[in-house]
């Protein structure tokens, strides 16, 4: 009978316990870290990309958490006096230390290159500027001040802007 009452005890714990994992995984929080020293200490100074190494314009940069620990970390460079190819395509640096969706693109874990195109599109390019990634941008109409670059938390992921157009990302 002490079985038995233990075997049940045992059965009712792991059924509450895989509901509240449920919940807190449809409750997960998604936050921008806004704390300026925070920022300093996690956006790096500059970023290499195809053979150029340019500097972070930190006033247009941000950081999203995906739940807990995981980052995305965003942010424009100077890429004046680069050539029209590279000025003209990429804009910034986006890093990921975990595996997301990136609109509806799944994207791994990395370092990439980004460009908000005029095709209502944000390309990803690899360290060596070939394109990997083109998710649509969304335009938000409602955006009273819109940045150059930023994020904001939505109910699903982060919301990741230039001006009005974004791209959702999501833990996946």
């Amino acid at each position: 009978m002490k079985r038995i009452a233990f075997f049940v005890v045992v059965a009712i714990a792991t059924v509450f316990g895989s509901i509240s994992g449920i919940s807190a995984q449809a409750s997960q929080k998604f936050t921008v870290i806004s704390d300026k020293a925070e920022l300093k200490t996690i956006v790096p100074a500059s970023f290499y990309f195809a053979g150029l190494s340019g500097n972070t314009q930190r006033r247009n940069s941000s950081v999203g958490l995906l739940g807990d620990k995981r980052y995305i970390v965003a942010g424009l460079v100077d890429v004046s006096g680069y050539s029209t190819d590279i000025s003209g395509v990429y804009e910034g640096f986006f890093i990921t230390d975990s595996n997301v969706e990136f609109g509806d693109k799944k994207l791994d874990i990395g370092s990439y290159g980004f460009g908000f195109a005029k095709d209502g599109t944000v390309n990803l390019f690899d360290l060596s500027g070939k394109k990997i990634v083109s998710a649509r941008t969304v335009k938000d109409t409602e955006m009273r001040r819109p940045r150059p670059l930023m994020m904001v938390p939505a109910e699903e992921g982060i919301r990741f802007y230039k001006g009005r157009d974004y791209v959702l990302i999501k833990p996946r």
